[in-house]
């Protein structure tokens, strides 16, 4: 209704300006008229140019302004009219690409809010990777400590049960016969036969494993016998210094009362 309203008064209004038009061009039509009335009454100067004739209207011919004015509405109307469809064109143009701009931004925040749950889903995973491994690790050390401790405790109770070996075959057979025999011994014990020839490719690399436990055991007894043997030979160093220190305290006035006699 209210671009209706418009409307008429825009056609109101044309048509008040058409008739101010017509009206002020029959009143110059007038003062031309009077003009030309005038100038013809004062004497005109010679023309060299031939006379201008104006063209004539046939008298069966009339101006039919009614129809010029409706015609010149009837565009007007029109004009309006596109510019209304226009209007009301880009408005619609408008609020569709709002609306797909905010279907865009919701799916958006869709995304990153998937994004974000997948990244905390992966570090609280990796969290949990991180201290299970931890965890591994700790039980493995713990249990190769314990083994450790077990295979230090029983080299140490064959070293003494070797020195009780030792102190008797010492009574019955010489010194170099009895080292000779615990070398044998120890190396027939310590030798492994490998017999890789029938083994595929896992039971190498398991055998492989083995070998090297084994070595790494036999490095930590020989650092172990290393140690022990350094700590023994400090502490006979010691005992034979204190011993050394006693006899000499004990015996020294007994040799001066000796040279004196």
């Amino acid at each position: 209704m209210s671009h209706c309203a418009h409307i008429c008064s825009y056609l109101l209004f044309c048509t008040e300006e058409e008739e101010q038009e017509v009206e002020q061009e029959e009143e110059e039509e007038g003062v031309a008229m009077e003009q030309g009335e005038e100038e013809d009454a004062k004497p005109k100067p010679k023309s060299f140019l031939p006379p201008m004739v104006p063209p004539k209207i046939p008298d069966g011919e009339k101006v039919d302004f009614d129809d010029i004015h409706r015609k010149r509405m009837e565009k007007d109307l029109t004009e309006l009219q596109s510019l209304i469809e226009a209007h009301f064109e880009s408005r619609k143009k408008e609020e569709e690409e709002l609306i797909s701009l905010s279907s865009r931004m919701e799916k958006r925040r869709a995304e990153r809010a998937e994004q974000q749950r997948i990244r905390a889903e992966k570090e609280r995973e990796r969290q949990n990777r991180l201290a299970e491994e931890k965890a591994r690790k700790e039980e493995e050390e713990a249990k190769k400590k314990a083994e450790e401790d077990a295979k230090k405790k029983k080299v140490l109770t064959g070293l003494q049960f070797t020195g009780y070996l030792q102190k008797t075959d010492r009574r019955g057979a010489p010194r170099k016969q009895t080292e000779r025999e615990k070398k044998r011994k120890i190396l027939s014990e310590r030798r492994k036969e490998l017999n890789v020839e029938d083994l595929n490719a896992e039971k190498l690399r398991e055998k492989a494993n083995e070998l090297w436990k084994w070595m790494y055991q036999l490095e930590a007894e020989k650092f172990e016998l290393q140690y022990k043997y350094i700590r023994q030979k400090y502490e006979v160093t010691v005992l034979r210094n204190r011993i050394s220190d006693h006899q000499i305290t004990t015996k020294g006035p007994r040799s001066k009362r000796g040279l004196r006699k």
